[in-house]
């Protein structure tokens, strides 16, 4: 018997979810479920040592909690998921070694070692000279570029205002690097048939960057399927490696309630705002594009799991942004037209409302302080069926329904 992945439903007590969150403390199990709140429920591990007495009192939690939903078993052994979750045949692995570009259509059918992603963002670059070209967008801690592509139209680059997307800031979360890399593909490869799509390349300056967090994507692919932080060494007194590069941008980071102060937390939020590499030298970028002659006009964080897609603000549940009604239109237009594509149903809305409160996002400091209006971030699929470890068949209708909701965006920001 290999490790589980397991549902339990919260139910509305506060008591009964503090309980349950000791629990998992006391069999020190890994989480999937970043901050676990009420009248939802938690995704966790369970190692096989451990699995038949923490059901055991796990079960006796919900039923003097007057919980009745079922705990349901997300995935029987996680580790022959991830197994499959990456296999593909050996004749796919022979066209993919023989191909002169990686930048074709069987890129979508499977998941990629981080160097094949720098190849595929070169082939694509490649392939379309008059109208991508590779970019870096900053340095990771351990010195890796961050590297991206700039997709441009008949103005040349750096002339229309810079849309900004970044995937993959959670390590695990694979799924969002290849529909990033879908996008892309789509914008390259329509441009030069499609009058929508050439419309859009025309009008913006696009940079797409798949992997910002390269050392952690790196490590989740060698060492650890699960690892969502950097790779930034300990801070003094804890053994306990990396920042959570989605709670160290400089906005409300000293809140309190929206990040965690504890190194070994998922939420780390660093020792000081902008103490990662990563945060410190995205932020400059983009600011320096909004900052410059042709301005920045949106940004999108892309994550995964749980089909969501957010506004402003993730620090505040009470705080009303400016461009309030304006912002929730466009994210009730991008749900409703990905989900006119396979009938995915994403729910939308405040972050903080929606899922839960967060400080020191990219999304509410590109609103806040870069100055970006059309600042978004978003959860692609699914919604815990298979949560990180997304069959590799599941890529191409992810790229497909996203792009959909994407396109409304574009179209209909002011």
């Amino acid at each position: 018997m290999g490790v589980k992945v397991v549902r339990i439903p919260t139910g509305p007590s506060i008591s009964a979810l503090g309980k349950l969150k000791d629990l998992i403390s006391k069999y020190d199990l890994d989480l999937w479920t970043t901050v676990p709140t009420t009248n939802s429920h938690v995704d966790v591990e369970v190692p096989p040592a451990s699995y038949s007495v923490f059901m055991k009192e796990t079960n006796n939690l919900l039923n003097g909690a007057g919980i009745l939903e079922p705990v349901s078993i997300m995935h029987e052994d996680l580790g022959q998921s991830i197994l499959e979750e990456s296999s593909v045949s050996d004749e796919y692995q022979s066209q993919m070694r023989k191909a002169a570009s990686l930048a074709t259509p069987a890129w979508f059918n499977a998941y990629h070692p981080y160097a094949d992603h720098l190849q595929f963002l070169s082939d694509l670059a490649a392939a379309y000279p008059s109208n991508a070209k590779v970019v870096v967008g900053g340095t990771s801690i351990q010195g890796k570029p961050i590297t991206g592509i700039n997709i441009f139209g008949s103005a040349g680059s750096g002339v229309k205002p810079a849309i900004i997307w970044h995937a993959n800031v959670h390590a695990r979360e694979w799924i969002t690097s290849m529909t990033a890399e879908y996008m892309a593909y789509q914008l390259l490869t329509n441009y030069g048939n499609s009058t929508e799509i050439k419309g859009y390349v025309d009008k913006y300056d696009f940079y797409i960057f798949p992997v910002v967090n390269p050392d952690g994507f790196v490590y989740s692919q060698t060492t650890n399927r699960m690892w969502r932080k950097n790779r930034q060494s300990p801070p003094s007194g804890s053994s306990c490696y990396g920042r959570d590069i989605n709670r160290n941008w400089d906005i409300h980071w000293s809140d309190t309630g929206g990040a965690s102060t504890n190194p070994c937390d998922e939420t780390y939020k660093g020792a000081a705002p902008f103490d990662a590499s990563e945060t410190r030298t995205l932020a400059a970028f983009q600011n320096a594009k909004k900052n410059s002659t042709q301005g920045m006009k949106m940004y999108i964080d892309w994550h995964s799991y749980s089909q969501m897609f957010f506004t402003p603000y993730g620090f505040s549940c009470t705080a009303i942004p400016p461009d309030n009604t304006e912002l929730l239109a466009l994210a009730k237009g991008f749900t409703t037209s990905l989900k006119a594509v396979y009938g995915t149903s994403y729910t939308y809305g405040g972050s903080c409302k929606t899922i839960y409160k967060t400080t020191g996002s990219s999304d509410d400091y590109s609103y806040v302080v870069t100055g970006v209006k059309y600042s978004f971030s978003a959860e692609l699929r699914d919604t815990g069926r298979y949560g990180f470890v997304l069959p590799a068949n599941q890529i191409y209708p992810t790229g497909i329904e996203t792009w959909a909701g994407v396109k409304y965006l574009l179209a209909n920001m002011k």
